[in-house]
C-alpha cells in the first residue's frame, strides 16, 4: 500500500496449457481439468476505502464500472463477507485484451480482493475464502494462489504443480473475442458426474509439456473459426515447443525456453495487416 492510501496490485494473464471440459453439472457449470500458468502480462488494480458506495473507473467507455465488471462483484464480495470497507473505489488499468481466455477479468477480481485485504488487514488465507473468490469467477482462486496448478471442479479446486522449465510466452490475439457461452455450447456436454481422479503433473521436461498439452475448445471452434487454425500454423513454425489455445479462446500462444527466440517469433507474428495483437510474457513460476 503506497502513501496515499491506495493498494495496488498487479493481476496477471493465465495461459491454459490444458483444458479438458467433462459433464455438465446440475447447476449448470462443468467439470473441468486444467493446467493453468499465470504470466508476467498484467493488468493494475488500485483499490481505496472510500465513505460511499462500489465506483469502478476504467478510463475505456467499452469497459462498464457496474456489476458487469468482476471488480465491482469482486468488492460487493468482500463487503458482503466483511462489512468493510463503507465504500471502495477501484481504478483498473487495462493491459490483457478481453474475452482472450486469459482471464484478464478473473485476476482484476483477485487484485480487488488483495487490495481490500491490505487495506483492512481481513487475512485472505481464512476458511471460505476460496467460496468466496469462486463465487466472482471460476478462475479467481487460482490468480489468488499465483503459481502453477492443477484446477479441477469448476476451476476451484487447485493443486499446485512443480514447473522447473525455463519458458517464454507468445501471444496471439485476433481482432475478434470469443463467447465463453457459445463455446461450451459448441460442446455439447451431456449432464455428468466428475471424472476419475488423477495425480497432480509435474513439469520437469518439456515432454512433459507435450503430454498435458490440449485444449478441447480448439476442436469447438474449428467449423466458421479459419483464423484460428492460420495462427496455430503459423506459431508452431516459428519452433514453439508447445501451441495451443487459451481458455475458450479467442487468444493462442506458444511457449519457448529460450526468451530470443521468443522474442524473434513475436516479431515474425506481429504485423500481419490482420487487426491481432501479439504479445511477449515470461511464466510465474
Amino acid at each position: 500500500m503506497n502513501a496515499s492510501g491506495f493498494a495496488t496490485f498487479l493481476a496477471p494473464a493465465k495461459i491454459n496449457l490444458s483444458l479438458r471440459v467433462f459433464g455438465r453439472r446440475p447447476d449448470g457449470y462443468h467439470e473441468i481439468r486444467s493446467v493453468m500458468v499465470p504470466l508476467s502480462l498484467h493488468d493494475t488494480v488500485s483499490v481505496e476505502a472510500t465513505q460511499g458506495g462500489i465506483e469502478v473507473e476504467t478510463g475505456d467507455p467499452e469497459l462498464p464500472g457496474d456489476r458487469s465488471n468482476t471488480c465491482f462483484r469482486a468488492a460487493e464480495a468482500f463487503r458482503q463477507r466483511t462489512g468493510r470497507p463503507d465504500g471502495v473505489r477501484i481504478v483498473l488499468t487495462k493491459r490483457i485484451p478481453r474475452e482472450a481466455g486469459l482471464g484478464g477479468g478473473s485476476s482484476d477480481a483477485a487484485a480487488v480482493l488483495k487490495g481490500l485485504s491490505a487495506l483492512t488487514g481481513i487475512d485472505l488465507a481464512g476458511e471460505g475464502w476460496t467460496e468466496t473468490a469462486a463465487s466472482v469467477g471460476a478462475d479467481v482462486p487460482f490468480v489468488l494462489g499465483g503459481r502453477p496448478a492443477l484446477a479441477e471442479g469448476i476451476g476451484e479446486r487447485l493443486t499446485p504443480v512443480e514447473w522447473r522449465l525455463p519458458c517464454f510466452a507468445v501471444i496471439v490475439k485476433p481482432p475478434f473475442g470469443s463467447s465463453t457461452r457459445e463455446g461450451y455450447e459448441r460442446l455439447r456436454r451431456e449432464p455428468g458426474g466428475p471424472p476419475a481422479p488423477v495425480d497432480p503433473p509435474a513439469f520437469r521436461t518439456w515432454e512433459d509439456v507435450a503430454a498435458w498439452a490440449g485444449n478441447d475448445f480448439e476442436a469447438a471452434w474449428e467449423e466458421g473459426r479459419e483464423a484460428f487454425g492460420r495462427i496455430r500454423e503459423e506459431i508452431r513454425a516459428t519452433g514453439a515447443r508447445a501451441c495451443g489455445m487459451t481458455g475458450s479462446g479467442s487468444a493462442w500462444f506458444g511457449l519457448y525456453d529460450d526468451e530470443g527466440q521468443a522474442q524473434r517469433a513475436r516479431g515474425a507474428l506481429s504485423g500481419r495487416g490482420d487487426g491481432r495483437a501479439v504479445f511477449f510474457a515470461r511464466h510465474i513460476a
